[in-house]
Order: C-alpha cells, then structure tokens, then sequence
C-alpha cells in the first residue's frame, strides 16, 4: 500500500522565557522558516536581574511584533499556518 503524503505542516511557535519573546515558523517539525526574539536583557540589567512584573509586562507588548515578524521573515500570513504553539 502506497503511504499517503501530506503537504508539508506550518506551524507557528511562540515562547516566552523570564527575558526573551520569541516566535517561529516551523515547517515539519523540521524545518526552521523563520526566527524572531524580542530581549529584555537589557531592560533587566538595571535591576541586576529579571524583574518579574516588568518582564511580564514587557512580554504583552512584544509578543504581537514578534508574530508579525516572524509571518513576514517567513512570507506567510496567519491563514497559511496549520497550527499555533
């Protein structure tokens, strides 16, 4: 029996660690297409480390450019994705 194939599957991972926004467009798991961070790093060295309210914050405004970006480094927009992670 002949395996079926599937178009290759995009999907959209964002991340967000105590200091950085990221997002990316993967395809198959495999492939990276694009890859955006946002830090804070620098932001959080006047504190001498992170500050969770600040980074918090921080995060609410940057995680929509990051998207943006990432769709745009990729050539995409959101109907071309398969999933969001």
């Amino acid at each position: 029996m002949a395996k079926k194939k599937f178009p290759p599957a995009r999907i959209l991972a964002i991340e967000s660690s105590c200091d950085e926004t990221a997002a990316a467009v993967v395809e198959d798991g495999r492939r990276l297409i694009s890859n955006v961070v946002a830090s804070q790093a620098e932001l959080h060295s006047e504190f001498g480390g992170v500050f969770p309210e600040v980074a918090s914050r921080e995060h609410i405004k940057a995680v929509f450019a990051v998207v943006d970006q990432a769709l745009s480094k990729a050539h995409m927009d959101i109907g071309d994705l398969d999933a969001i992670a």
